[in-house]
């Protein structure tokens, strides 16, 4: 019952076997006590004929429980999601897989699977008894319009008899975890403050590391290129030496988030905050399309890739998967919540020491205070672009918060519900006067 994606619990959970008499229906224990009536009044009456009459009913709801006590155990059950991350407001298909792996046949099968409520209503299914070995699938769908992670499970299992005597239930302890992402908004590909290739195609020029003069040779290893060889480190080491493979400076952009509570007011898939959350996602996702080397800082001085991430933010160079780099990002961003902050301070010292690259942020309500230390944060980039979260403020407040951020040196745009992000991102190139090169 292995493999990517599954999950089975074929572990043995009898409990004691008076419990499982517990499982007897209306009609088993009708059966029962018009057995036991039946006998006594055989006892009675002195009619051995009744007697035999008695023990027939009171064995055949007695026979039912031990046939599914000793069954119920050998069903066993898997789950897989398609896909297991998937963004918001788009469906993931759940898949069930109940296998009879006794040599008897089992009874009615009926499942339900336990699913957070934020994903639709719980699932029901009646199965007809399944052959020994048989197995049997059924799926059912999930939808979220909320990001987050959520647990799939544990699946529960209830087994009647043929005869309706008894139901028994067994609850399997696996579970799947399926995980939202914030909804990605495809953007357009348009050049923005810092951007290195200054064309909208989505290029960009790399800078070498080494160069003739400044070379850093390694020992020769098999199938390397003998035109790579270094004559002189060869003739100084005694050993063949070959050039290492120039390593291209890529294009850097930081994104910052910012999940301070005072910052965002509202609630729900339209709120600002969770707008604010999409647009970080969507930013993310096309920049690494574009071949960015993408890092994400929050106001709380949480910043991904880490330190321990094999990407070294210093210089530009990335030898980290792309990829899962940017899984990482995104998983982060399905769960991120609002913080307790109330400045940016954080995300100041967690950039500190290094340059930012292209600073896109997506900011929610800030005072002068919070533009002082954004306009620090910007002189670390080549480029500053903010998406300010526009609710329902005054329009000359809001007009005075964007000026304030322009001041210092940003291109600076209100997020408006309703107003496509690719849409701000167009009018941010627009924006931009002096186009500059990462150098």
């Amino acid at each position: 019952m292995g493999g990517p994606g599954l999950s089975s619990d074929g572990a043995d959970d009898r409990g004691p076997l008076r419990a499982a008499f517990s499982g007897l229906t209306t009609r088993g224990r009708s059966f029962v006590a018009a057995g036991c009536a039946a006998a006594t009044c055989a006892y009675l009456l002195g009619q051995p004929d009744l007697l035999r009459v008695g023990a027939l009913l009171v064995a055949l709801p007695v026979l039912c429980v031990l046939v599914l006590y000793f069954t119920r155990s050998h069903v066993a059950a898997a789950r897989r999601l398609a896909p297991a991350r998937v963004s918001a407001g788009s469906e993931s298909r759940v898949h069930l897989r109940v296998e009879n792996i006794s040599r008897i046949p089992s009874g009615l099968l009926m499942l339900q699977d336990r699913v957070p409520y934020v994903l639709g209503p719980r699932p029901r299914f009646v199965l007809d008894r399944i052959e020994p070995g048989g197995r049997r699938e059924v799926s059912y769908r999930v939808r979220s319009d909320l990001r987050g992670r959520y647990p799939l499970g544990p699946l529960q299992l209830r087994l009647a008899d043929p005869f309706g005597m008894v139901e028994l239930s067994r609850s399997f302890n696996a579970y799947d975890t399926m995980t939202v992402l914030p909804r990605i908004e495809a953007l357009p590909a348009v050049p923005l403050g810092g951007d290195t290739s200054g064309h909208g195609d989505g290029r960009h020029r790399t800078i070498a590391l080494a160069g003739e003069d400044d070379i850093i040779p390694r020992d020769y290893r098999h199938g390397d290129d003998l035109r790579r060889v270094h004559w002189r480190s060869t003739a100084h080491r005694g050993s063949l030496m070959v050039r290492r493979e120039e390593q291209p400076l890529r294009a850097r952009c930081t994104v910052l988030l910012d999940t301070r509570r005072v910052g965002y007011a509202g609630s729900g898939p339209e709120a600002p905050f969770e707008r604010a959350v999409s647009g970080a996602a969507s930013a993310v996702s096309h920049l690494v399309e574009r071949g960015y080397t993408v890092r994400l800082v929050t106001d709380t001085g949480m910043l991904l890739p880490g330190p321990d991430t094999h990407t070294d933010t210093g210089t530009g160079t990335g030898t980290g998967d792309p990829a899962e780099i940017t899984g990482l990002i995104m998983d982060t961003l399905a769960v991120v919540d609002h913080s307790a902050n109330t400045n940016l301070e954080d995300a100041l010292t967690a950039v500190r020491g290094a340059e930012c690259g292209l600073l896109i942020a997506f900011l929610g309500a800030i005072d002068r205070e919070q533009v002082a230390l954004l306009g620090r944060l910007r002189q670390r980039a080549s480029g500053g672009v903010g998406f300010v979260a526009s609710g329902q403020v005054d329009p000359a407040l809001e007009s005075a918060r964007l000026g304030r951020l322009r001041a210092v040196g940003w291109t600076a745009l209100a997020h408006q519900p309703g107003v496509p992000l690719a849409r701000l991102w167009q009018q941010a190139a627009a924006a931009q006067t002096v186009p500059g090169d990462v150098r």
